[in-house]
């Protein structure tokens, strides 16, 4: 239950009267019959006003730093898969960040979801957990961190898609429109960049792609019932088994060669983008909503060109610049038909409030 809704009790209002000489209107008793009810005074001066913009911008913000977060999971990747293999890498990313995400849930004492959660927990951990950090590790080996940022590009829209059938929302047309060009400005540039060719890795960045959506729409769900950073930490837990299985299986399988950056990589994929950045992500979701999350992440391939630069040293083009700018404009025109779209939905529910 949020803050804000057991601010609103059910039990009586204490009203106090003012001592100032400005005039100030008297109660009156409930009104009789045929009498129209007394309006409403105003809120006191200095009272807290409860806004539904406040939480829009918490949410906005939130899900902004989960998009940085996941920015860096590709380059991270990268420099841990020089001293790790991926199936390693990868089961040692999910026991590293079940263990961080368990001490957590103990520290809170944190009840256990209860019985119906459980499969949404399992869509979370088998999209977001294991299978989106799985086929894109293993499509890296094959593709560089540009040509990876295709499936980022087309990550909104197919969450969008999702989250629009599985929640009921229903985002406008304008919505659509820009949702549409957005993803086609990000996977137009990602493919320039790449040389217009296709690899190898493609089949799993595609996979990917689907399960990453249905993981976060799923887990945008669930953080509306529950606090968002323990939808991803009880979906940690719930692959802490098979996490510590394949690492043990994994390991001595493929050789392991230590080195700062390996070690580095290892650590932010675990801590920064398996744990913050799906905290932030989901409780940042919840507020805002699936469709307007999603489309946060359009920036996200631009941040990932710009860490893949600066970090592991690859080049890319002077069209940059245009591009994010061209992304920024479609982030913004969606956040604004949310808006609108939510301010709509507002005015029809009063209206017909009071018109009953």
């Amino acid at each position: 239950m949020r803050a804000e809704d057991s601010a609103t009790t059910s039990g009586p209002i204490a009203v106090t009267i003012s001592t100032e000489t400005s005039p100030t209107p008297t109660a009156v008793s409930a009104p009789t019959r045929g009498m129209a009810p007394e309006p409403v005074p105003a809120p006191a001066p200095g009272a807290p006003q409860h806004t539904p913009r406040a939480p829009a911008r918490r949410g906005t913000l939130l899900a902004a730093l989960g998009v940085v977060a996941f920015s860096l999971t590709f380059p991270s990747t990268a420099w841990g898969l020089e001293s790790f293999g991926p199936w390693s890498l990868v089961a040692l990313r999910s026991t590293l960040a079940a263990l961080i995400a368990g001490c957590f849930l103990l520290a809170v004492r944190a009840p256990v979801p209860a019985r119906r959660h459980w499969g949404g927990l399992a869509v979370v951990a088998g999209g977001v957990v294991v299978g989106f950090p799985l086929l894109t590790t293993l499509a890296l080996q094959t593709s560089t961190t540009s040509h990876a940022a295709v499936v980022v590009g087309l990550l909104p829209l197919t969450t969008a898609v999702l989250g629009s059938l599985r929640t009921g929302e229903r985002p406008s047309v304008t919505f659509w429109v820009a949702a549409l060009a957005g993803a086609a400005v990000v996977i137009g540039f990602t493919v320039q960049q790449s040389g217009g060719s296709l690899t190898s890795g493609d089949l799993y960045l595609f996979g990917a792609l689907l399960v990453c959506a249905a993981g976060y729409t799923e887990g945008g769900r669930l953080a509306r019932v529950m606090p968002g950073w323990q939808v991803i930490g009880w979906a940690l837990i719930l692959c802490l088994p098979f996490a510590v299985a394949g690492t043990a299986v994994a390991l001595p399988l493929e050789p392991v060669h230590l080195t700062a950056h390996g070690v580095l990589g290892l650590v932010w994929v675990a801590a920064g983008s398996t744990f913050f950045g799906l905290y932030v992500w989901y409780k940042g979701m919840a507020e805002i909503g699936v469709p307007r999350a999603s489309q946060l992440q359009l920036a996200q391939p631009l941040l990932t060109l710009a860490w893949s630069v600066l970090l592991l040293g690859e080049e890319v083009s002077a069209a940059a610049p245009l591009a994010a700018v061209a992304v920024l404009a479609c982030i913004a025109a969606t956040q604004r038909t949310g808006r609108r779209s939510r301010a709509e939905r507002r005015a029809a529910r009063e209206t017909g409030s009071v018109r009953s």
